[in-house]
């Protein structure tokens, strides 16, 4: 029996939520899901002075937060970019 995983909504509020908890400016913290033929892209924005606290020291904490999405999406492939919420793309 295969592993499913999360559905992509489960995976963006599990990370937004996350990532509130880590920030100074929670309000304004974006997660949103983009869908590629490889797996889902999840973009988080962030404030610009908080973007250093989700990356961390030598992008630790950027790599727990995939590595925590990454065992909610089980077989699935997700990726996540993390934006400052000034950046556009």
């Amino acid at each position: 029996m295969a592993s499913r995983g999360a559905d992509p909504d489960v995976l963006e509020d599990a990370l937004e939520h996350l990532v509130r908890g880590i920030v100074q400016y929670p309000d304004d913290v974006r997660v949103a899901s983009r869908t590629l033929r490889r797996g889902n892209v999840l973009e988080v924005r962030v404030h610009p002075d908080d973007l250093g606290k989700v990356i961390g020291r030598g992008g630790r904490t950027a790599r727990a937060l995939r590595t925590v999405i990454g065992a909610l999406s089980g077989d699935n492939y997700v990726r996540i970019d993390l934006l400052d919420a000034n950046e556009v793309r």
